[in-house]
């Protein structure tokens, strides 16, 4: 399974957010997110276009991992992710392997689910406000038509394939 995701800069969260809920949207969740983003002690991540993070949501913890982008219009790539109880020690763990530090990144995210859609509305430190639209799909190109058709319908239009770890870097 591949995780197609569109993400695009937005200057109306609060517009965005009733257009779901009038196109029967569900509300899910409001999350406050801390990404600690490691590097490779051996092969640089940048390079290779890979990630490795532990989030805190609320008071859960995920460490994950994302493969390279497969290119196009939009973020697709393998994801693989594992619920952990103790962010500190995780981090502690990766930096005794050799993983290095790169970068942090705070959000506080509305979660909405549309029509197999998991749309998040972010408010990123230091950044500003975006909607990501992703779906979890074996069939990239079908994935990516109904994303950019519902991101057209929810008004956006000002798109970017560049993470926040990534623009908060000056990337």
């Amino acid at each position: 399974m591949l995780e197609v995701e569109i993400k695009s800069r937005c200057s109306d969260l609060d517009g965005v957010k009733k257009t779901i809920v009038e196109s029967g949207g569900t509300f899910i969740s409001t999350e406050v997110e801390e990404d600690w983003y490691f590097n490779h002690p051996c092969r640089d991540f940048g390079k290779t276009d890979e990630a490795l993070r532990i989030r805190k949501v609320n008071d859960m913890v995920f460490c994950t991992y994302k493969g390279p982008k497969l290119g196009g219009k939009t973020k697709t790539r393998f994801e693989k992710e594992v619920q952990i109880h103790d962010a500190l020690a995780m981090q502690e763990i990766l930096q005794k392997l050799g993983f290095i530090l790169y970068g942090t990144v705070q959000k506080k995210r509305d979660v909405y689910l549309l029509n197999e859609v998991t749309i998040c509305c972010d408010d990123v430190k230091g950044l500003g406000t975006f909607v990501e639209l992703e779906m979890i799909s074996n069939n990239k190109e079908e994935a990516e038509k109904r994303l950019f058709a519902l991101a057209e319908k929810l008004g956006l239009s000002d798109f970017i394939t560049t993470s926040y770890l990534e623009m908060l870097k000056g990337g």
